[in-house]
Parts: structure tokens; sequence; C-alpha cells
């Protein structure tokens, strides 16, 4: 099982150095990728904008966008951007798509909200993969280094997300909101029932060491479901994501794995780099 590092790019006035020295340290640690997503409607860096500074600092590592919602993107636009990143990456790029969950988003970029379903998802994609294996009625360029374009991941969770998002991509972009084993199971079960063989079993969450991981985590999430209500963000923030030990993370990561996922993003709540350092040394 691969375990990748999400970069902290959720936490407020990330500087320059800060994105440097995490992007350096996954790529020269034993990670295996690098991950993101997006939003539009908060302090983070804009996504297509930081993948770029990214592929062109790492040498090793996997990126994986987790999640382009691709849904209020133009797709040909959208094609252009993602063959660039592959190129920039020498063909390390990984594109998960969604639907997102947030209004305000679309419509902060003038998008349309009513094209939030999974079939014009797949309508979206497969105009990119048109581009991307030159199929398509204009010429649109640059070709992407893998073969007919990156590999696809859907961030699809319940049955009719996921039945769709089965005829276009090679497997899930999950996220365990509760860090919890027996959700990931269900999850990567249903999953099995709609894909073709071996998907690729993708699975994230996000986590906070203890002393004072509770503490760190419930701040992170307070700003970042803020979205959501204050009241809701306080509720869902005392028990959300992993909180703990290394040694308890590292027997969760060994369950996940024995579910047969085949990645594993942790996503930090924090942009010390300090526990990056210390889970390298502890869970590899």
């Amino acid at each position: 099982m691969n375990i990748g590092m999400t970069l902290p790019v959720m936490e407020k006035d990330l500087s320059r150095d800060e994105l440097i020295g995490w992007i350096n340290a996954i790529d020269q640690g034993p990670w295996s990728s690098i991950a993101m997503g997006e939003r539009v409607v908060f302090h983070n860096p804009e996504f297509i904008t930081l993948l770029g500074g990214v592929a062109l600092l790492t040498n090793k590592v996997e990126i994986i966008a987790t999640i382009s919602v691709a849904t209020m993107h133009n797709p040909a636009l959208l094609a252009k951007q993602i063959a660039t990143l592959d190129i920039l990456s020498g063909g390390r790029f990984t594109l998960g798509v969604g639907v997102g969950g947030r209004e305000e988003d679309y419509n902060a970029i003038g998008a349309d909200w009513s094209k939030r379903r999974w079939g014009n998802l797949r309508d979206n994609v497969n105009i990119m993969k048109s581009i991307w294996a030159g199929q398509h009625e204009l010429q649109i360029g640059p070709k992407p280094i893998q073969a007919n374009g990156p590999q696809i991941l859907a961030g699809a969770l319940g049955p009719k997300a996921l039945e769709i998002s089965s005829s276009f991509a090679d497997g899930i972009a999950g996220f365990s909101f509760n860090a919890d084993a027996s959700e990931i199971e269900e999850s990567f079960n249903l999953t099995r029932k709609f894909f073709r063989p071996n998907p690729r079993l993708m699975t994230s969450f996000w986590f906070a060491l203890e002393p004072g991981g509770r503490v760190q985590l419930k701040s992170h999430l307070l700003s970042y479901l803020g979205w959501m209500g204050s009241d809701v963000a306080e509720m869902l923030s005392d028990t959300a994501g992993f909180c703990g030990s290394v040694s308890e993370l590292r027997e969760l990561l060994n369950k996940i794995s024995k579910l047969g996922a085949t990645d594993i993003l942790l996503v930090p709540t924090s942009k010390n780099i300090d526990q990056l350092k210390e889970l390298e040394e502890k869970i590899f």
C-alpha cells in the first residue's frame, strides 16, 4: 500500500518558503505521492497554479489532484491545463475528479450549479479524454506524456455516483470523514461492485498527533468547515479525523491496508513540518 501526504494548503497564511519546505520534504522522503484539493471561496492557493509549481519542484513522487471539481470548469481548458501538468511533472500526474459540494465556489467563478451532476462529470471527462487522445474536433494540445492522458480517479461515494464514474475512472479517490476503518471498508466494497476488477482504491483522512491533537484538529476544522455554519462545524470537529499517537496511526494504516487499499493520503491539519518528520521516522 502506498502512503502519500497532502500539502497543508488549507492552512492560513502559507508562505513561499513553507510551501517549498513541504514540497521538498515530501519529494525527498519516503512518501509515494503529494496531493492537494480544489477550493475557491477560501484562503488556499489557486489549484492549477500550485500544481504547476509542485510539478516543477518535484522529481520522484506521484502528484495527485484530489479533487478537481470538473463540473464547474470548461472541459477543453481543463484538458489543456491537465496535459500541461502532465508534461511539467514528466508523466507523474493523476487527476481526481468530482462534482463538489459548495455552491459558493460555483457562483464565485460564474459556473452553473445545476451542472453539478455525475452525468455531466462523465461527459466532461470524456471530452477531456478525446482531446488528450487527439480525437476531438478541435486540435487542442499539448499532448500529455501519459498515453491518452493521466489516470482518472473519482471522488464518488454513493451507488449512483460509483456506477456512473466506473465508465470513465480507474478507481476512487475516497475520503473518510471520521478516519474509520469500517467506513472505508464499506466504501471499498461498494466500489468493487461497480468497477472492473482491481480498481485503484484510495482513501484519505485528516490527522493530528497527540499531545494537543484534538485542539489542533478542531481549530483546523472550525475554519475549513465554517461554510456549514459554526454550530455544525463545532459538532463535527469533535469526532472527525484521526487524533492519537503515531503508533495508533500505524495500527489504523495497517487495518486499512488489509482492506485492500492501494493508497492512503494523510491530510495534515497544521502547517508545522515537524509532524511530517515525526511520521517519516516512525511510520516507515
